[in-house]
């Protein structure tokens, strides 16, 4: 199943509270548990003014559609298409 990074632009989001970021997640969650197994969070990483979020789906529209729900910004949706490390130079 493809995956995704999903990038959104939140003002101010690296000085959000572990409380705030917990509530986010758990409303991230609950739209996941209602919109079934296909799509999954697998992390995020938070930066000053933006989230970048990997998710697995089967497309972009499912992706959108949990933003939706949620009340997330999605302003960037790109599928990723390989995976390198550091073992890619090996």
């Amino acid at each position: 199943m493809p995956k995704y990074v999903i990038e959104r632009d939140i003002p101010g989001a690296g000085k959000l509270s572990s409380k705030e970021l917990q509530a986010i997640s758990q409303k991230s969650c609950g739209v996941l548990r209602e919109m079934g197994p296909q799509i999954q969070w697998v992390q995020s990483y938070v930066t000053d003014d933006r989230v970048y979020c990997v998710y697995i789906a089967p497309n972009e529209e499912a992706v959108r559609k949990h933003a939706q729900k949620g009340g997330f910004p999605a302003n960037r949706i790109s599928q990723i298409r390989t995976v390198i490390d550091p073992t890619t130079a090996d």
